[in-house]
C-alpha cells in the first residue's frame, strides 16, 4: 500500500533568522511540500517563497556527499575523496601542529550567522582546543545593537510585536523581504491590520515604505544625525516621558545640551529629509503610547554604527518605550541552560584579553574577532601569526568585506578546513571539506543565545545522504581528536539534551512543545533598576572614559568623505531570494532572481546612457563589478543600490566560481574601521557606474 504523506512541525532555518513555524509534508523520506504552521508562535501561518522550497536545498545533484581533500594547488579545483576518519585525523593533526609552533591562538574558528545550536559548539570547540579567535560576521550583523543595548541599559531592546503597539517605527529594516531575529513579517502586517501606525526609515522605497503612514528617504550614512534630530525634537519640545527620565536615566541633562546642535533645519542637511517631515515623525513616535522601534541589520553596515545604535536606545528610553509591552522589550530566556555554561566559558578566563579584537580596543563584550583583524593576523603576523582556518556556514570570500585581501588571506595559510553542503568559493579554497547534513537531515534548536527569550524545535524530518554529517557531529568528534575526550559527548545529540534539561524536558518532549520561551517581565526595572553600572539608562555613558568610548551620541561626518570622481552613494539591500551569498544554486530561487542586479534611478540611468537590463560597471576607488541595471525610482538619484552575496556555481570551479565579477564586496575596504566593533563600510560607499 503506497504510503500516506506525514505531516511534520518545526521551524524554518538556514534561510534566515525568521523561525516561522512550518508544516513538512513527508513521502517515502522525501519532502514533497512545505507550508506555514497556522499554529507558528512567530508566524501564525506565514511563510515566504524561499521558505516554502527550501527542502530544494537537499536533491542537489552537485551537493556534496562525501569528504574531499586537496589534490591541486590550494584554489585549483583538484580533489581527491577520503574517509571521514581520514578527513577528521588530517584535520586534526594540522590544527596540532599548528598549536604546538604558534599557540592555539594561532588558529581561528570562522563561522556566520548563527543558525543553530553548530554556532555554540563552535564556541565551545575553539574554547577547549584554547583559542579565543571565533571569527565571525558579528562587526556588521546584531552585535553591534546588542552589545550597545548592554552598555546603554543592560540589554538587547526586541521589537515587542507580539503585543499591541500604537505605532512601528521601522529604521533600516524591511521585514516584508527578509525576516531577521524573529521579527517576522506577518507580526507586523497583523499589526498594521489592527491600526497601528508605521513610521519607516530607509533610503529605498521598499514594500514595507509603500504602507508607511510616513516615508523617510535618508541620504545613505546619515542614520546617526537623524536619530539625533529626533532626540532634539523630543527633548526641545518636552515630549519626552519625565517620570522615565527623571527617576531611571543617568546624563539626560548632558544629552540635552549636546543635541541643541541637531536641529532638524541643521540634520536637514546633511539627511535630505525636510526640517517638517523630521518634526512630524519625531512627533508621531513620542506620541505613540506604547512604540516600537524595530532596527534592522542595516545599521551596522558602516563605520558610524556605534552612534546611530547609541542615538536610537537613547530614543527608546526617553520616551518611555524600554521594558513595556508593545515597545521594545529586555526578552527573557526560558529554563536552559546558560550560554557561558554550554561553550565552556570556565576553560579560557582570559579569553578577552588573548582574542585579537582586544589587541584593537574593541568593545567589551563583543566575543567574536571582526573578520578585518583575523586577515591582518594572517597577513602581517599582527598582533601574533594565526596560521589555521576551520570554518562552516560562511562563506568569506564572498561575504566578508574587502574580496581581495580574504583571498589573499586565505591563500597564505598552512591549513584550512571547511565544512558545507555544496562547494562555495570559500569552500574552494580549502584543505580538506567535510560534507553536512541540512536543515531537515538533523536535530536541531533554534534561536538560542539571540537574545530573543525563546527557542525553537527543528526536528530531523528526512535522513541525510549517508555521508553528510550535521555540523555538531563533525565538531564533536573533531574535538575528541584535538583535546580531551571527556569534555565531549559518545553521542552528539546530547548537546540538544544538555540545553533544554534545565527545563525538566528530553529533547523528544522539547519537540512535542515545539518551542520554549521565556517569561514576560515588564517594567522590571521599577524592582532591581537597570543592569547598568549607574542602574539606570546611561544616555551619557559612565564608563566611557573607563573603556574609551564616547559617552554621547555624534554626527561628525559621512562614513566615507564625497569625491567627486565617484559621485554616487553606494548601497546594498538583502534579497527576498537568496540568504547573502547561499542558495544561488537552487533553480527554483535561481529563476526567481536569476541575475545580480543594481537599482539605477531613471534620471542617473538616462544621463549614464543606460537602459534598464543593459550590463553595466559599479566602480568604487577600491574596485569595479558587472551587474545588470534596474531602472526604478524606488532609489534616489544620487544612489544606486547593488546586489550582495553573487558568485556564479555554474562558473568554472578553478576561479572559484567566479566570485570577483559581480560580488558587492571587491568595491569595499577594510581600511577603514568603527573602532568599537572593528566594523567596516558595506555600504554608504562613493562610486560611478557606466554601460559596460
Amino acid at each position: 500500500m503506497e504510503e500516506e504523506i506525514r505531516w511534520v512541525k518545526t521551524h524554518c532555518a538556514r534561510m534566515d533568522h525568521g523561525g516561522c513555524g512550518l508544516l513538512v509534508g513527508v513521502k517515502d523520506n522525501k519532502i514533497i511540500q512545505i507550508k506555514g504552521d497556522p499554529e507558528g508562535y512567530l508566524n501564525r501561518g506565514y511563510t515566504c517563497y524561499k521558505g516554502r522550497v527550501s527542502a530544494d536545498r537537499l536533491a542537489h545533484p552537485n551537493r556534496l556527499r562525501y569528504p574531499l581533500k586537496r589534490a591541486g594547488e590550494r584554489g585549483e579545483g583538484k580533489w581527491q575523496r577520503i574517509s571521514w576518519d581520514e578527513a577528521l585525523d588530517e584535520t586534526a593533526a594540522n590544527l596540532l601542529k599548528i598549536k604546538e609552533k604558534y599557540g592555539a591562538r594561532a588558529v581561528g574558528f570562522g563561522v556566520g550567522m548563527p543558525k543553530g545550536l553548530e554556532h555554540f559548539v563552535m564556541i565551545r570547540l575553539a574554547n577547549i582546543f584554547g583559542s579565543p579567535n571565533v571569527v565571525a560576521s558579528q562587526d556588521v550583523c546584531h552585535a553591534p545593537r546588542e552589545v550597545t543595548g548592554l552598555h546603554t541599559c543592560g540589554f538587547y531592546p526586541v521589537a515587542d510585536l507580539h503585543n499591541p503597539t500604537s505605532l512601528i517605527l521601522s529604521w533600516a529594516s524591511n521585514n516584508l523581504s527578509t525576516n531577521e531575529e524573529g521579527q517576522i513579517a506577518g507580526l507586523t502586517l497583523g499589526q498594521i491590520k489592527k491600526g497601528t501606525r508605521l513610521i519607516v526609515v530607509d533610503p529605498r522605497r521598499t514594500e514595507l515604505a509603500e504602507r508607511a503612514d510616513l516615508w523617510l528617504q535618508l541620504k545613505p550614512g546619515t542614520a546617526p544625525a537623524l536619530a539625533l534630530g529626533f532626540l532634539h525634537v523630543i527633548i526641545e519640545e518636552e515630549l519626552y516621558d519625565k517620570d522615565f527620565v527623571e527617576n531611571y536615566t543617568y546624563g539626560f541633562e548632558d544629552l540635552a545640551r549636546h543635541i541643541k546642535q541637531y536641529s532638524p533645519e541643521a540634520v536637514s542637511e546633511v539627511t535630505w529629509i525636510p526640517p517638517e517631515l523630521i518634526r512630524e515623525a519625531a512627533r508621531m513616535y513620542a506620541a505613540a503610547k506604547p512604540a516600537a522601534l524595530q532596527w534592522g541589520n542595516a545599521i551596522e553596515h558602516d563605520v558610524n554604527v556605534f552612534d546611530a545604535a547609541r542615538s536610537l536606545v537613547c530614543l527608546m528610553a526617553i520616551t518611555g518605550n524600554l521594558e513595556v509591552p508593545g515597545g521594545n522589550i529586555n526578552a527573557h530566556d526560558p529554563k536552559i541552560m546558560g550560554l557561558g555554561e554550554f561553550v565552556r566559558a570556565d576553560l579560557i578566563p582570559d579569553k578577552r584579553k588573548q582574542m585579537l579584537g582586544a589587541y584593537h580596543s574593541t568593545i567589551p563584550r563583543l566575543m567574536t574577532v571582526p573578520p578585518a583583524y583575523f586577515r591582518q593576523a594572517v597577513l602581517e603576523g599582527n598582533p601574533y601569526p594565526v596560521r589555521g582556518y576551520y570554518g562552516m556556514c560562511t562563506n568569506p570570500l564572498v561575504a566578508w568585506a574587502d574580496s581581495q585581501v580574504t583571498y589573499e588571506a586565505f591563500s597564505s595559510l598552512d591549513f584550512v578546513a571547511v565544512a558545507e553542503i555544496f562547494m562555495t568559493p570559500t569552500a574552494a579554497m580549502a584543505d580538506i571539506v567535510f560534507p553536512v547534513a541540512h536543515q531537515y537531515e538533523m536535530n536541531d534548536i533554534g534561536h538560542y543565545g539571540i537574545g530573543h527569550g525563546m527557542i525553537l524545535a527543528r526536528p530531523r524530518i528526512v535522513d541525510p545522504p549517508e555521508e553528510c554529517w550535521p555540523d555538531i557531529k563533525i565538531m564533536n568528534e573533531l574535538g575528541k581528536r584535538v583535546s580531551p575526550a571527556e569534555l565531549w559527548h559518545d553521542d552528539f545529540e546530547e548537546f540538544l539534551e544538555d540545553v533544554v534539561r534545565p527545563a525538566g524536558l528530553t529533547y523528544r518532549e522539547f519537540v512535542a512543545r515545539g518551542y520554549l520561551k521565556g517569561p514576560d517581565r515588564f517594567r522590571l526595572y521599577e524592582e532591581k533598576g537597570f543592569r547598568t553600572p549607574t542602574g539606570k539608562v546611561e544616555l551619557k555613558l559612565s564608563t566611557a572614559e573607563k573603556f574609551k568610548l564616547k559617552p554621547l551620541p555624534e554626527f561628525i561626518s559621512l562614513p566615507q568623505e564625497p569625491d567627486s570622481e565617484f559621485p554616487l552613494i553606494l548601497i546594498s539591500a538583502k534579497s527576498r531570494y537568496y540568504l547573502l551569498s547561499s542558495y544561488r544554486w537552487v533553480d527554483k530561487l535561481r529563476r526567481k532572481r536569476p541575475q545580480p542586479t543594481v537599482e539605477i534611478h531613471p534620471e542617473t540611468a538616462k544621463a549614464c546612457g543606460i537602459s534598464d537590463g543593459d550590463q553595466v560597471v559599479i566602480a568604487t576607488r577600491y574596485g569595479e563589478i558587472v551587474q545588470t541595471a534596474k531602472v526604478t525610482d524606488i532609489v534616489h538619484p544620487d544612489v544606486i543600490s547593488a546586489s550582495l552575496g553573487w558568485w556564479f556555481p555554474e562558473g568554472n570551479e578553478k576561479e572559484q566560481f567566479e566570485w570577483r565579477k559581480s560580488n558587492f564586496n571587491m568595491l569595499t575596504s577594510v581600511g577603514k574601521l568603527g573602532r568599537e566593533f572593528g566594523t567596516p563600510n558595506l555600504k554608504n560607499i562613493p562610486c560611478r557606474i557606466r554601460k559596460l
